[in-house]
């Protein structure tokens, strides 16, 4: 893959599997611009056929995760812009947030610091979200005039903590610290500072790299497809997915290496 121009991108060291996208503008807390807002997107889609990559760490630079869409650079020309440009780069941060739930690897989230706006619907979006202490995550779009439910924070918020408390971050749009955020399951877990986050995130990324690729995307693609089902669809629909796992190298592994007394070792196949 050709390295990003707008964040940092470290892809899997050897054979270990886990890629590292860090996002670059300490000195705004990492807020995004049109530029980074395409870039990433693009990013992640490519990111699908990369079979090296089998778990990705996302994090930011400095003291802050990602504050966000830029004041200057995102929010003041959005004022000049008319309906249908408008409607363009509203999709176009809906499309970097369905990549990041449909790509088919496990994201883990290392909040260093504050995620705010765009920034906290990115990190709602990751499957894992280590946070530092002083982590915290706002859903400020009702504070600026803007509909709480933005990028699909509607969506994705509730499911995580419930319909009530969703309703009362996203409308009255103050910060959860990390803290509030682990006790009503917004968060995974709380560990010291930005370092021992992004130490844990790391941890937790290689210990999902070692486990089977195939069966983790298998399983991330129905956690979201059977938000939409009723109970007799979703067992129809992982009845499917079974048969499909069951055919892989991965699960004959795992059986293998069961009755050999020993670990498994998961080729992603």
């Amino acid at each position: 893959m050709l390295a990003p121009k707008t964040f940092r991108y470290a892809p899997p060291d050897g054979d270990r599997g886990v890629a590292t996208i860090t996002l670059d503008r300490p000195d705004t807390l990492n807020s995004l611009t049109f530029e980074v807002y395409r870039e990433l997107t693009d990013f992640l889609l490519a990111l699908r056929h990369e079979d090296s990559v089998r778990a990705l760490v996302l994090t930011g630079e400095g003291r802050g995760f990602c504050s966000g869409g830029s004041v200057n650079d995102i929010i003041g020309p959005l004022l000049a812009m008319k309906a249908p440009e408008l409607l363009a780069f509203t999709r176009m941060t809906g499309e970097l947030i369905g990549n990041l739930r449909t790509l088919p690897k496990p994201v883990v989230a290392a909040l260093n610091g504050v995620a705010a706006g765009a920034g906290a619907v990115i990190a709602l979006a990751c499957d894992f979200r280590i946070a530092a202490e002083n982590a915290k995550l706002a859903f400020l779009f009702n504070r600026v005039g803007l509909c709480g439910a933005d990028m699909g924070a509607g969506w994705l918020l509730p499911q995580l903590v419930g319909l009530g408390r969703a309703t009362e971050i996203l409308m009255l749009g103050e910060a959860v610290p990390a803290a509030r955020a682990l006790e009503i399951g917004l968060v995974h877990r709380v560990v010291g500072d930005a370092a021992a986050a992004r130490a844990e995130a790391q941890a937790l990324a290689h210990k999902l790299a070692s486990g089977p690729a195939f069966a983790h995307g298998m399983t991330k693609i129905m956690l979201s497809q059977e938000a939409h089902m009723s109970l007799p669809q979703a067992l129809e629909a992982e009845a499917q997915a079974q048969q499909i796992c069951m055919q892989t190298a991965d699960f004959h592994e795992a059986y293998h290496a069961f009755i050999e007394k020993r670990e498994p070792r998961f080729s992603g196949r």
